[in-house]
């Protein structure tokens, strides 16, 4: 359709599908792996191909764009490294930011690792005390990516996590945050001290149950659902 943009398709695909709960999202992968053949680095692959497309669309362009990628060491900053290289080959300026020891990283998560760090971007590791220095290194960018915890994560967050995502607060930077924001409950929306406060949270396969409560949005801002490949209905 004229006018049609990945953001539009994506906000038409929300309005069709209910939210889910992270159990739900759970047996999403599962039977994708199980009843569907299809393997999770595919599922990531969708998944960081079409938020790259959203992030593209709320930035007008990412050519010459300066774009941080904050990414922990679990699936979710596998997603970011997916989409630090398609932002990457659309001309923008990518500073991919680990949160814990590379050598942590496993499965398809370490697979895109590996692809980004053989195409030669920039990627620096952060832990301990090294994360009092993120803050400013974030200040030099246009745009910050939250990919740092996904949404298997409940209660207060601990450790290299809670500095990360401090830093992210602290950067004076927009944020979008990739399937939800770090600190943000999947299932109940309550932010804990602290979560990441986006401008922008670009969602996997459908909006999640704790988007839709009370105070969520604060954190969320403006969600858009993507989609990762394959049937989200019936689950």
């Amino acid at each position: 359709c004229a006018g049609e943009t990945p953001a539009t398709r994506a906000l038409a695909r929300e309005m069709n599908t209910r939210p889910l709960t992270r159990q739900e999202v759970r047996a999403i992968d599962r039977r994708a792996l199980e009843e569907w053949s299809v393997p999770g680095i595919v599922l990531m692959e969708n998944a960081g191909r079409n938020a790259a497309d959203v992030i593209e669309d709320f930035l007008g362009s990412s050519q010459d764009k300066q774009i941080a990628i904050v990414a922990g060491i679990g699936n979710n900053g596998g997603d970011g490294f997916v989409i630090a290289r398609h932002l990457a080959m659309r001309g923008a300026g990518v500073r991919v930011f680990v949160v814990g020891p590379t050598e942590k990283l496993a499965g398809d998560a370490a697979v895109n690792f590996q692809i980004i760090r053989r195409l030669g971007l920039a990627i620096e590791t952060f832990s301990g005390e090294q994360l009092k220095a993120l803050a400013g290194r974030l200040k030099a960018v246009d745009l910050v990516i939250d990919a740092v915890g996904g949404t298997g994560i409940s209660g207060p967050l601990r450790g290299d996590v809670t500095d990360a995502v401090r830093a992210i607060n602290a950067s004076g930077k927009d944020v979008v945050a990739v399937d939800i924001p770090t600190g943000l409950d999947c299932d109940t929306g309550q932010a804990h001290d602290p979560t990441v406060k986006a401008k922008l949270t670009v969602t996997m396969a459908a909006n999640k149950v704790g988007f839709t409560q009370s105070g969520a949005a604060e954190y969320t801002g403006k969600v858009v659902v993507v989609d990762i490949g394959v049937p989200v209905n019936n689950i």
